[in-house]
């Protein structure tokens, strides 16, 4: 028999305990960072009872289509970091290279408001996975510099971000597998074309597009520390991609380091959190200058995946 005074004070517990996990992050919803086209972009920030003063910013985009469905924290505020998770305009209707911009405005709006956030301006880290990975290092190669005559105070700050770590992003849409293959109509710039606008109709506005919208025509010495988890066997966003991205850091003097998932997919081995901790290490180190236990290498490693189990289909 079970006696009712321990079971209520058992269910008492367990709800304060419950209540006690929920208050330790709070979440903000729905804070609008631009309005253009009849439109309001919003971003929700989750802020941990003990934050850090740093900040990373999670995209939220697939193919660079972006909702507000199931939005998380990713697990960030964990590690003490206040999150920012992102929405963007979705492709068609915002073709990637305004979404590229719509982001930029997000980290401004962040770092304009650093004060009201609790965070410092100079710690924002960025992480997305797939299209969310491009546009991460889009924002880590392509940045707004800080506009002091602007009657927007959002412009009056840079989009700069201070380090970056994504999984399987698209680095080059002009040499997808192999050298040129976009020519013969291989990867996104065929594959997603309206993603990127009427600009792909012709050869020249492909080239065009393609350069403007691959990470790797920009990286510089000044690009953030970079870290890219890939799998090797991805079969949207050839591992070539991430390796790619790594060699044309080292050329130019940016600090890059790669991971590859051996036998890994676009995702979905047991693994990713292991990676994930990884990743918050990284931005450890590079935003708070706090070392991990295990040093990177900047360089390209390897490690093998496991398949996470599928999900018994519902009768």
């Amino acid at each position: 028999m079970v006696n009712p005074m321990r079971l209520r004070a058992c269910l008492l517990l367990a709800l304060t305990c419950t209540l006690a996990f929920a208050q330790d992050v709070t979440r903000l919803p729905d804070v609008i960072y631009a309005k253009h086209d009849g439109v309001a972009l919003t971003m929700d920030v989750f802020t941990p009872a003990k934050p850090n003063g740093a900040a990373v910013v999670k995209i939220i985009s697939g193919g660079w289509n972006s909702n507000h469905n199931g939005i998380g924290d990713g697990g960030w505020p964990k590690h003490g970091f206040t999150t920012f998770v992102v929405v963007h305009g979705t492709q068609p209707r915002f073709h990637i290279g305004e979404i590229v911009g719509d982001l930029q405005r997000s980290v401004r709006f962040i770092r304009a408001n650093a004060t009201k956030f609790g965070i410092d301006p100079n710690k924002i880290g960025v992480t997305g996975g797939s299209a969310g990975g491009h546009l991460s290092l889009m924002l880590g190669t392509r940045v707004l510099p800080a506009n002091p005559k602007s009657k927007d105070p959002v412009e009056q700050v840079s989009s700069e971000v201070n380090a970056v770590a994504c999984y399987y992003p698209p680095v080059d849409f002009l040499s997808w597998a192999k050298e040129g293959d976009s020519n013969e109509g291989i990867g996104p710039l065929t594959t997603r074309a309206p993603a990127f606008g009427p600009i792909v109709t012709t050869a020249e506005g492909r080239e065009r597009a393609g350069r403007e919208l691959s990470p790797l025509f920009w990286i510089s010495a000044q690009t953030p520390p970079t870290y890219i988890v890939q799998g090797d066997a991805d079969p949207l966003v050839p591992d070539s991609q991430a390796r790619r991205y790594l060699a044309r850091a080292k050329e130019v003097g940016a600090k890059a380091e790669v991971l590859i998932r051996l036998g890994g997919a676009h995702g979905g081995w047991v693994e990713m959190a292991d990676d994930n901790v990884r990743m918050a290490e990284w931005f450890s180190l590079h935003l708070l200058g706090q070392q991990p236990a295990k040093p990177f290498n900047f360089d390209i490693s390897s490690l093998p995946s496991t398949p996470a189990p599928k999900k018994a289909a519902k009768k």
